[in-house]
């Protein structure tokens, strides 16, 4: 739950993945993915105490007696897990219900929008969490990914391109994560540049020079 450990619960209440599943021991959620705070916090909860592994439990006694602590070290700022807390108090359950569907909502408006441009497809819809990718077609040899990419991150957004794993290498793609704040102005602007660059880069009658998409993806 890493990533949809803030967004389920909240817009599929009807989607069976927690503890309610018998099979399911532990779940861990990063609270700066959609959270809604910033990095540097995250979360692991067992089922109960009998499924934490012993190798994880540290016991000290430079306190005046044993105590248990688990923990990846002993000193580190709290500020991160008052501000997740400030955020669960302050907004509750509708509140990030509200959130996520504006989130969820943005994306898959935005992925609608995209394939409808031409040269793209989708890869998926933004359906189950406010992500989505989508990459060229197949006939498009004259520029790639990356290369919008860079162009859009020469207008502020930050649309990271990448290759799939292993056996997928062939398969380039650009994703796109909608966070709070992403509201459909925000969506329309991001579509303009795409649609601009995009009308630019298919007026190129070769393929941009190696070192030129070699550039964007250093970036």
């Amino acid at each position: 739950a890493a990533s949809g450990g803030f967004v389920a619960p909240f817009i599929q209440p009807e989607l069976v993945w927690d503890f309610r599943i018998p099979r399911v021991c532990s779940i861990n959620a990063s609270g700066h993915k959609y959270g809604l705070v910033y990095p540097g916090v995250g979360w692991a909860i067992w089922r109960d105490a009998s499924h934490v592994p012993d190798d994880l439990v540290f016991h000290v006694n430079y306190l005046g007696g044993d105590m248990p602590t688990f923990s990846l070290n002993f000193s580190r700022p709290g500020s991160q897990v008052v501000a997740q807390y400030f955020m669960f108090t302050s907004l509750g359950f509708e509140g990030y219900k509200r959130i996520m569907q504006e989130a969820s909502d943005v994306a898959q408006y935005l992925a609608a929008e995209i394939e409808k441009i031409g040269p793209y497809r989708l890869i998926t819809r933004g359906t189950d969490l406010p992500v989505f990718a989508f990459a060229l077609q197949d006939e498009v040899t004259n520029y790639t990914v990356f290369d919008l990419s860079d162009r859009l991150r020469q207008r502020g957004w930050q649309v990271p391109a990448y290759t799939y794993p292993a056996d997928r290498e062939d398969l380039a793609v650009l994703r796109v994560v909608v966070r709070a704040g992403m509201n459909h102005d925000m969506a329309d602007l991001l579509l303009a540049d795409i649609r601009n660059h995009t009308e630019k880069l298919e007026s190129l009658t070769g393929p941009l020079p190696t070192e030129a998409a070699e550039g964007a993806f250093a970036h």
